[in-house]
């Protein structure tokens, strides 16, 4: 039975949909990033990861705090945002 150019076989419509599953898929994997922050928590630090409400870790020191977000970071090729006592942002550190 010949078929008419309007028409498409299924194989066409099988690879459509193949193709919209992996699209959608890497859209959902850059929708959430590993990035580090350090934030001032209670009496010390924290790391959080960017996006979170919870706190990965707490620290008495900003430095230790540091030195987790960098392992973390290292990790997943991230990044690691430390934030002043007041709450600005006072460097960036990339590791990618």
């Amino acid at each position: 039975m010949p078929k008419s150019n309007s028409s498409r076989s299924w194989i066409d419509v099988l690879r459509e949909l193949v193709d919209l599953y992996f699209k959608s898929a890497r859209r959902s994997e850059r929708g959430r990033t590993w990035h580090q922050h350090v934030v001032p928590y209670e009496d010390g630090w924290a790391v959080r990861r960017e996006g979170n409400k919870r706190i990965t870790s707490k620290h008495r020191l900003q430095e230790t705090a540091i030195r987790k977000a960098k392992r973390i970071a290292r990790k997943y090729k991230s990044d690691v945002i430390i934030h002043r006592a007041d709450g600005g942002i006072r460097d960036r550190i990339n590791y990618d």
